[in-house]
């Protein structure tokens, strides 16, 4: 995972996952929330409760983890 600040007190980037699990009390890492907050990577969406990319390409953990 790719670190936002370096030096003292960095923090890792929060990935989102890749299909909501549709809980009520919105977890940490839910694309829907995180597409809310504008915190979801740049170049990502969510359609039907699930990450996609906007270029139309599939959604892997390698290049989502390289775009955060």
């Amino acid at each position: 995972m790719s670190k936002k600040a370096k030096g003292k007190g960095a923090k890792v980037a929060k990935l989102p996952k890749t299909k909501c699990c549709v809980s009520k009390s919105k977890c940490g890492r839910c694309p829907l929330r995180m597409l809310k907050e504008g915190t979801l990577p740049e170049g990502y969406t969510v359609k039907r409760r699930e990450l996609v990319r906007v270029d139309g390409k599939k959604v892997s953990k390698k290049k989502l983890a390289k775009a955060a």
